[in-house]
């Protein structure tokens, strides 16, 4: 298994060449190029079925547990294809953590919720209190929990359940997180001390956010892709209508699509 050591340039983290992917014989992603930036915030936007948690699952082989996905084209991460026979996806997938739509803690302690995950993923070091503190300090929980650790991770409120998901991805120590609508089942409140949490983040780690919020992109991100999709006879057929910084996406975008989408014109 290789160790993933950046043999690309320094600020490219992920890479996607001329992805497709189908379920079945159903293309439903196609033709998707894009380079993710390290210790950068990038946001997928696009109305629903474009593809954006399609394409986001792909950086982590989580299309491999979806019966009859396939993946074409390469990505790779640090230089190295993840889709190579040699390359073990769980393996994979401690390097590139998940944190999904709604909140999913273990129905366990709060200190078990990290520990467990990162004994799973190879942790034997005897300082497991020090890892839990280090990372529900890191996704702004410590305080709110230090005195009740023992207490069950689902008794928190649905934002501190989010970050409690947030602190077992980090765990793991990953160096990239993927997010799937983090914030769609959270109140403004959550959601807003969420996006802090990733702004703070991104100086130790790479991340990729879908979101349908463009307000919540903006905010918070450094590079959009905005994803749409197209009519076929099989469905919806996602593709990447641009790519770019993101200020730039949402003040000057060069495709006519691009700025009906984001000034709500459609979507």
């Amino acid at each position: 298994m290789p160790k993933f050591q950046n043999t690309e340039s320094k600020n490219i983290e992920l890479t996607a060449e001329n992805v497709n992917v189908y379920y079945g014989s159903t293309l439903a992603v196609k033709g998707v190029n894009l380079d993710i930036h390290s210790h950068e915030i990038t946001a997928f936007i696009g109305p629903s079925g474009c593809g954006k948690s399609t394409m986001l699952r792909c950086f982590n082989r989580l299309n491999d547990l979806i019966p009859d996905a396939k993946v074409e084209g390469n990505i790779t991460f640090r230089g190295q294809n993840l889709y190579e026979k040699k390359v073990d996806p769980v393996q994979v997938r401690r390097h590139i953590g998940m944190v999904f739509q709604k909140p999913n803690p273990f129905a366990k302690s709060i200190y078990d919720n990290i520990a467990f995950a990162a004994r799973v993923n190879g942790f034997r070091g005897k300082d497991m209190d020090d890892l839990v503190e280090n990372a529900l300090r890191q996704a702004a929980l410590w305080d709110e929990v230090k005195d009740k650790l023992k207490s069950n991770g689902l008794s928190l409120s649905g934002g501190q359940q989010q970050r409690l998901c947030i602190a077992r991805a980090i765990a793991i120590q990953p160096e990239v997180i993927l997010m799937d609508e983090p914030c769609s089942a959270l109140d403004p409140i959550s959601t807003l001390s969420i996006e802090q949490l990733l702004l703070n983040l991104k100086d130790k780690y790479t991340i990729i956010i879908v979101t349908h919020n463009m307000q919540q992109a903006s905010r918070v991100s450094d590079r959009t892709a905005f994803f749409n999709a197209r009519a076929t006879e099989k469905g919806k057929q996602g593709y990447l209508v641009e790519y770019s910084d993101t200020k730039t996406l949402f003040q000057s975008p060069v495709e006519e699509a691009t700025q009906q989408y984001v000034t709500g014109a459609f979507g």
